[in-house]
């Protein structure tokens, strides 16, 4: 995947390496800054129609997630293929894509 070279090329250019725990830590207070966007411009849910995520927050979070690949040495392509693999055999089995747990 493109993106995840990107990544990584940022990531050693800049002399950023990591633990993957601390990449994992950094994910989710990314998506926490999309929870929060979400929180807000709805005022708690209250109006869902004015939903507003910043772009930026979004790339924040792939950027971090692409990060956690790379620490974990996993290709982020194959993992969506998987995933993708996955939620085609709940749709065929339960038209469900949910895990049901």
């Amino acid at each position: 995947m493109d993106e995840q070279e990107q990544v990584a090329a940022f990531l050693d250019r800049h002399d950023l390496t990591g633990e993957p725990a601390y990449r994992i830590l950094d994910l989710a207070s990314e998506v926490g800054e999309i929870a929060k966007d979400a929180t807000t411009s709805t005022g708690y849910g209250a109006d869902p129609d004015a939903l507003d995520v910043s772009t930026d927050e979004l790339g924040d979070a792939l950027f971090s997630l692409l990060a956690v690949c790379e620490a974990l040495d996993v290709d982020a392509g194959d993992a969506l293929r998987e995933a993708i693999d996955k939620y085609d055999r709940r749709m065929a089995e339960t038209g469900d894509p949910g895990s049901g747990e």
